[in-house]
Formats: C-alpha cells, structure tokens, sequence
C-alpha cells in the first residue's frame, strides 16, 4: 500500500477492472486481511519493572502485522498463482518473528517475577476474508446494557452486497466499503440508559478544550505504546493536552500547555481522526501512520467536541486519581471481535439509536456522530495495567460497578462532524466516503473506533467535579453548550449553512465595534442566527444537537419559534469549529520523536477562539450572522457599548445632540448681541 491509489467501495468482485488492474500499482483490493491474536489484551499481569520492555515488545508486533499486511495487500497476483503463498511467504514467516517477540515477552516478566504460561500458542496468524466480521459476543466488561445496538444496520450490510464484497475498497485500498454503512432511518431506537434511584449522582460537569483547530495530529498512543514513534499506525486528533506524544512524560504533561478553558484542565483527550476518501494528500501521504499504512485522504476538523463527565445512576461518585489512563473501544476489535468494542455512530437528530459496526448514513441537513462512554469504574489503586484494561470497567445495565470497584465520574465524548452522506452507488465518486483510521489490516471498520484519555485535572478542579456531579448540578466551563438546554433555548450546535461560513468573524471592518447595531431586527445576541437556513438542520430541528447520548438521555429540548433569536453562547461552551468550510489540515507526523506538540502551537485562531487568553471573549468571537444580513456586524471581542437596539443608540445620543442645539443657539443669540451694538 505505499501509494495513495483511489479504490472505490464498489470495486472488485462485481466484474470490471478491479482498483488495482486501474491503478497498476499493485494495490490488492481482493478483501483480505491478517488476523493476529491481540498479546496486549492477554497480558493481564505485568510486573512493574518489566512494563517497558513488554511494551515496546507489544508495539514491535503491531509493526509485524503491519508489514505482513501490506505484503499481504501487494501479492493478488502471487496469490493467485500460488494458493499456498500467503501461507509460504508471509503468514509463516509472520508467526516466527511473533515468536521470537513473545518469548522475549516472557523473559522480561520471568526475571521480576513469574514467567507467563501460553504465549507461544499466540504466534500463529491466519489470513481472513476481509468482508467477515468476527463473532459476535457480549460487551466489554459487562457492558452490554450500555452498548446497543450492535446487530444494527443491516440496510448497509444489504445495500453492500454485490457492491463491495470482494474488495477493500477505500482510497489506498484498506477500506471502506459500502457494506460498512448504514442509513440511520434504518435503525430502530436503541439506547436505554438506567433510571437514576436512591443515592444517585445526577449532576454533570463539562469541559470545553476546542475542536483540534491548532492541528495538534501524531500516530503515537503513549498509553498502549510510551516511548515508540508511530505506537499506533493510525493519527489522532488532540485537545486539551498539548505536549502528548510517544515520549512525554508525566512532568511533561503536567507542564504543558492546555486547549481547555479551563486551565485547570490539562487532560489529554484523544481519538482516531475521521477522513474523507477524496483523494487529498495530506501532509502524511507518505509518512508512517499516514497514507503509507493505508490512513489516505482529507482529515476532517470537527464541527463541535462535547467533553462531559456525568455521575453514576445509583450511588455518589469519587474523584479520579491524577493521571490515571482510561482506553475505551479496541482499535483492533474487527479481528479480535466485539468482546472491547465500544463504538457509536449516528446522526445529530437520531442520537436514540447508535450504530456500532457501521458508519451512518445521515439525512440532509443532519451531522455525523461519534460518541464514547468511557468506563465509569475504578479499582481504587492502580492508574493503569498491563492490558490498560483491568483497572477501570463499565458499570452493568442497572449502574452497579463490578464488586471490588468504585464509581468515578463518567466521561462522554461526543464528536459531531459536518459529513454529507457518501453516494454509495457509485462508490463514493460523487460524494466521498468517510472513515477513522485505523491499524491496516482492521480496514477502516467502523467498530475499530475508540478513545484515550489521560486525567490531569489539578486536585482542586477535580474536587470541584465531583461536588458538582454528586450536587445534581450542571457545571464546568463548557456547561452552556450541547448539555440539556433549558426549555426554549436553542441547541449551541450552529446552524448548517455553507453560504454563511463562521471563519470570517470581522468580515465587516467598515462598522467599527463601538458603532451600534443599526438593525433593531437582528440583536447581536444572535450569534448563529441564518434566516435562510432551512429548519430541519442544526439549528431548527436536531434534538440530537443537545448531547442526548451524552448526559442523561432525555434528548432534544422543545424549540422556540423560528422567528425568535438564538440565544448568545456562553463563555466556554461546547467547543464548536470555526464555520462549515474545510479548515485547512496541518497534519503532523510523530517520526521525529513527537514535534508534533509544537504544531499547533499555543494561540488560539482567531475564528473561534481569542488570542490574549481572555475566556469572555471567546463565545463573541464565534457570533457570525449570516450573509444576507450585513447589517448585523460580526464582533471578534466584546463591545463595552452599543450591545442594543435602536433605543439605546437614542439614550446613549440625546446628551450630546441636546449640547449641539444649544451651542448653535449661543451662536444666534452673540450674533444678535453685537449688532445691536453696531
């Protein structure tokens, strides 16, 4: 796969020339893929003093699957000449090196501690059908009752068939394909979150870190993989957090700069990015993790991150320990099955029902997204584990935690991007397909998504959340913005309109910011007000704008008349993205040790956010009328004066026209004064 070559979902299997016949590079679009078994989710019980090693032996098998992948991806023709090559050149020789990693796994453990029974039965891989999904099973950690849905979609399964089924498809190559998606009207109603009783904690507490406008990207994960460059074959996106890479460590984290509001918030939150399979070239073309792994297309911003953490349904929560490192999802689960899988796509409008192993397909006017319910129960002692798994859990369908663990406030990830629905007939041609990226050989499946986070709250912060959530409240500096809106406020998310780009902020430098608004019609309290803007889209009509799979289920508030103003965002709102063009893509490689921190850098762009670090400013700098309506200038800072209508320019004018008569009448009367001198 070491050329970006654009494979449609459609190709292969349904006669015609198949993608790589096309593109003559050699590219294999036959539907296969290496299926390894996951060491990492086996190792359970790793000695401390032994950590790093088995780390760096479990990254060096992720680049074994790698290579043997793209191997794999780049021998249709040997494949076809030769049914006992895949097997002779590349699985055979794959399980030695794999073998040769697990007993030095093994080791490294049996010199701090007890040598590890059984890795050797881990070495052996097999070729798969890249269109067979693994066995279904339950959930991760008794998660069942909180991840639904996982039968959903069949209308993609269906409208994929004869389409897709005998290629990878995908612009390298590596997926998606059209049995990947799923038309969101297609889904029945899903989600069933637990009634609150007894001694629950219904508060919630929302952070706003912005929506990765710094371009902070690398293909490390210093949870599963610290100290190796390209960890994680795939990019991700970052905020919060600015100095995560490979190599940070603790202190460094500790130190570095934040994307929050909040400064007391130097979290790292983080997620596979999502791509447009357009063609594009990015910055990472051809740089590990990127296009040369099978990561190929155009990176899409987000429209809008909600970071939320809300309380458990039957008992008090405690506060999370600094640093404590929480993965939910498995980046590997189309091989490794559904067992960790904790994906869930749907459309803004429709958050009651979540896809888990297909992307959406969503009506017009309506957004992609992507949600995490990270786990919400700690162990009470350890920050991490060897599987970063055993140390946190999901609580069951009642709320409960596992017998030994402790409620902790429950972060809610939710990602909106502005997508339309690809045209699968034609394989994306006419609007591209979409997918997050991912290790190579998971083929961009939509199951594979997942999210880290590390806590880097400070203490007093973190007191704050817990007091607030266990209090029943709503707080935090992004409380205002796609959280359960009071009753007749308009949802936070902005209006869909590519006519009215919110980038350009000070478009209109002819009305100075202390001259008042001349339009009593459209009050500058209307920040995303776009009158021609038709009412099923984000602003009209998306109950599922409002969070409804983050917070406690209750979807969409009711909507005030179309005729009435949008109400002015709160400082610190859900973090939303500068307007519905394209912002331009600065991706970063990690290859050189994690630079990629220095990206992005510190200052905020000037479309949403503000640059001298004053927070009032920031949900101002985001108020845009549309453009027909010039006359309601945009504002990139608060205005001392002139925030009202016609009434206020007239209250604030009166003094000094009363002071302009009566100079003029002085005038009159000097002048009659001196010729009656004359």
């Amino acid at each position: 796969m070491a050329a970006n070559v654009y494979a449609s979902a459609t190709d292969g299997g349904s006669g015609g020339d198949s993608a790589a016949t096309r593109s003559g590079t050699g590219v294999r679009t036959a539907g296969a893929t290496i299926d390894c078994p996951d060491v990492g989710t086996k190792l359970t019980s790793v000695p401390e003093q032994a950590r790093g090693e088995v780390d760096k032996e479990l990254a060096l098998l992720d680049e074994q699957i790698a290579k043997a992948y793209q191997q794999l991806s780049e021998a249709a023709q040997q494949m076809q000449q030769d049914p006992g090559f895949a097997d002779n050149a590349i699985v055979n020789p794959l399980k030695e090196k794999r073998g040769a990693s697990l007993e030095r796994i093994a080791i490294a453990i049996d010199r701090v501690g007890d040598r590890p029974e059984g890795l050797e039965a881990l070495a052996a891989c097999t070729v798969q059908d890249g269109n067979q999904a693994p066995a279904q099973g339950e959930g991760q950690d008794g998660a069942a009752g909180e991840q639904p849905g996982q039968e959903q979609g069949q209308a993609g399964q269906e409208q994929g068939n004869g389409q897709g089924q005998g290629a990878n498809g995908g612009q390298a190559g590596n997926g998606p394909v059209a049995a990947d998606f799923a038309d969101i009207n297609s889904v029945q109603p899903n989600v069933n979150d637990p009634r609150p009783q007894g001694d629950a904690s219904r508060g919630s507490f929302a952070t706003s870190c912005g929506v990765n406008e710094n371009g902070l990207f690398n293909s490390d994960n210093i949870i599963a993989a610290p100290g190796v460059t390209n960890g994680a074959h795939h990019f991700h996106d970052y905020v919060g957090n600015q100095a995560n890479n490979a190599f940070a460590s603790d202190q460094d984290l500790a130190n570095a700069e934040t994307s929050c509001d909040d400064q007391g918030d130097k979290s790292s939150y983080y997620w596979p990015v999502v791509r447009l399979q357009n063609g594009t070239q990015e910055q990472d073309a051809q740089k590990p993790g990127g296009g040369i792994e099978g990561n190929a297309g155009e990176i899409v911003t987000p429209k809008q991150v909600t970071l939320t953490f809300v309380g458990n349904p039957r008992e008090k929560v405690t506060a999370m320990p600094r640093l404590l490192r929480i993965i939910t999802g498995d980046a590997k689960s189309f091989v490794n099955g559904p067992a960790n899988a904790n994906a869930s796509w749907s459309c803004t409008g429709f958050e009651d029902r979540q896809l888990k192993d297909k992307y959406p397909l969503c009506p017009q006017g309506s957004d992609v997204v992507r949600t995490f319910k990270f786990q919400s129960c700690w162990d009470g002692r350890n920050i991490d584990s060897a599987n970063h798994r055993t140390h946190v859990a999901f609580a069951d369908a009642a709320g409960n935690c596992p017998s030994g663990f402790r409620p902790i406030p429950q972060l809610v990830q939710r990602i909106v991007y502005d997508i339309d629905a690809p045209s699968l007939q034609d394989g994306g041609r006419t609007t591209p397909l979409f997918a997050v990226d991912s290790f190579p050989e998971q083929l961009h499946k939509p199951g594979t998504d997942h999210g880290d986070f590390i806590n880097i709250f400070d203490e007093d912060l973190m007191g704050e959340m817990v007091d607030c959530i266990n209090g029943g409240r709503k707080c935090g500096a992004g409380a205002g913005g796609g959280q359960d809106p009071a009753p007749g406020e308009e949802p936070q998310e902005p209006t869909k309109s590519p006519e009215a780009p919110q980038e350009e902020p000070t478009k209109t430098p002819e009305a100075p910011q202390e001259e008042p608004t001349k339009t009593p019609e459209a009050p500058q309290e209307q920040p995303t007000k776009t009158p021609d803007a038709p009412q099923n889209g984000n602003g009209g009509g998306k109950p599922g704008d409002q969070g409804d799979d983050g917070d406690d289920g209750k979807g969409g508030a009711a909507k005030p008349p179309a005729d009435k103003p949008d109400p002015e965002p709160e400082p610190g709102d859900a973090s939303t993205a500068p307007g519905g063009a394209r912002p331009e893509v600065k991706a970063t490689a990690s290859a050189d040790g994690g630079n990629a921190a220095e990206q992005g850098g510190g200052s905020k762009n000037g479309d949403d956010q503000d640059t001298d670090g004053l927070g009032d400013s920031q949900a101002v700098g985001q108020a845009t009328s549309a453009a027909p309506a010039p006359s309601a200038p945009s504002r990139t800072e608060p205005q001392a004066v002139g925030e009202g209508g016609l009434a206020d320019t007239g209250a604030q004018l009166w003094p000094a026209a009363a002071g302009a008569v009566l100079v003029i009448a002085g005038f009159v009367v000097l002048r009659r004064v001196r010729r009656s001198h004359m």
